[in-house]
């Protein structure tokens, strides 16, 4: 065990690594050194960060707390502590279950952690973070919790209603975050679209976007997660304006069969869902969309998964993921439909759309062999620098994979062009 370190571990999504972030600006102010993720786990404190979205994601997260209980009966870590959504959940089951941890925090409370240290929170960083990822981009949290209503989700459950940051709250962390050497902002919240509603009482998201891109030194920005129902198509102006916007949008769309799209309570029809794809690829020329789309849902017949492919084949998304519907205790599928889909048959399903997008995804790709495209440097190995176009945002979309033939820098941009292409993967030159 090391004194006065602390090790965080973040399971989950971005908008959870952000708050592990925030955490550990306050432990640095207060005179610890903080690892995040780190190879060996061995502080005198242990934070985890989880997830409580899916079964499988809470799984994942019961698991890294039973097996830092393990390391602490030994002696090899101090203190453990566990924060975020699954907390947040299932707080009263968790402390019954789980006596090895010493203190459980919820989404919104970990600040108290802090103080229950005896240690002091500062108010002044309370935007601050310590950066996880690589020095050039970061993830730019406008807002928490969600007002939807979707059968299936958690989510709104975990976080409560929508609550948006100040636009000018977000502008000061952009520059700050710039000042830093950030050059690339992942923009992320439950629901980016409806941005502002809360607050200003109207969708603010374009108008914050063109605050954000106006500040010097914003070279990519890109957009995570928007909704499709009453999407405001003054956003895609913008985006075909401003040169520092990248042709990128994340919006989770689900299913697209009407019945589908009626019990998973969405609020779009599939001729709706259409219009507003073709409108997204007319009004922004070389947009690339990224979905997600749910198998399995409560009441989904074989022509309904029939639709689902159709559509997939039919729109060609260049970034798609997929996942089998998951019952989820409190969620109002949960209480008003019994989970009638066996998992093997959700499985299938599962399996059976993601081949038919890695195709695509490869018909893409070797589209793009022979075009010059502007990249940046995410990191280099024995064998490659290794980076992203505007088109993919980090982890979850393809890499270029870029030969050594002239020497480049992680975090600049470089034009290559590119000579072979995979399913997930491109590979270049630089020119």
């Amino acid at each position: 065990m090391r004194k006065n370190k602390v090790d965080i571990i973040t399971l989950g999504c971005s908008k959870n690594l952000v708050d592990s972030e925030q955490l550990m600006r306050q432990f640095v102010a207060n005179g610890y050194t903080v690892a995040h993720d780190a190879d060996k786990i061995n502080g005198e404190i242990v934070v985890v960060n989880t997830c409580g979205f899916i079964g499988d994601a809470q799984e994942e997260s019961i698991n890294m707390i039973l097996e830092l209980g393990e390391a602490k009966k030994k002696g090899r870590i101090g203190e453990l502590y566990v924060m975020g959504c699954l907390s947040e959940r299932f707080l009263t089951e968790m402390k019954k279950e789980l006596p090895e941890v010493d203190r459980f925090y919820g989404k919104f409370n970990w600040k108290e952690l802090i103080t229950d240290m005896g240690k002091s929170y500062k108010k002044e960083l309370a935007s601050d973070r310590v950066l996880t990822t690589p020095s050039h981009y970061g993830y730019l949290k406008i807002a928490e919790g969600c007002d939807r209503t979707c059968s299936y989700c958690s989510i709104p459950i975990i976080t409560g209603r929508y609550q948006s940051r100040p636009m000018e709250e977000i502008e000061d962390e952009v520059k700050r975050l710039v000042s830093q050497g950030v050059k690339e902002f992942q923009v992320i919240a439950q629901d980016l679209t409806y941005y502002g509603l809360d607050v200003y009482k109207r969708m603010a998201l374009p108008e914050l976007l063109e605050r954000i891109s106006d500040i010097q030194g914003v070279k990519w920005i890109r957009l995570h997660y928007a909704y499709p129902a009453r999407f405001p198509y003054d956003l895609l102006r913008v985006m075909r304006e401003r040169e520092n916007i990248c042709n990128y949008l994340d919006i989770a769309l689900q299913h697209i069969s009407d019945p589908m799209l009626k019990l998973m309570r969405r609020n779009i029809t599939k001729a709706e869902t259409y219009e507003l794809l073709q409108r997204m690829r007319t009004e922004v020329p070389g947009i690339h969309l990224r979905t997600t789309l749910m198998v399995g849902h409560p009441g989904e017949t074989e022509q309904d998964f029939d639709e689902l492919v159709e559509f997939t084949r039919k729109i060609r998304f260049e970034r798609m993921g997929a996942f089998a519907y998951s019952h989820e205790t409190g969620t109002y599928a949960h209480k008003k439909y019994s989970d009638d889909i066996p998992q093997e048959v959700k499985q299938e399903r599962l399996d059976y759309l993601m081949r038919v997008q890695e195709g695509i995804a490869a018909e893409i790709n070797e589209a793009k062999v022979g075009q010059v495209l502007e990249v940046v440097i995410d990191r280099e190995d024995d064998d490659f620098y290794i980076g992203r176009t505007q088109f993919d945002s980090p982890e979850v979309d393809p890499e270029v994979l870029i030969n050594k033939s002239k020497p480049l820098s992680v975090g600049e941009f470089y034009k290559v062009q590119i000579e072979r292409a995979e399913a997930f993967d491109l590979y270049g030159k630089p020119v």
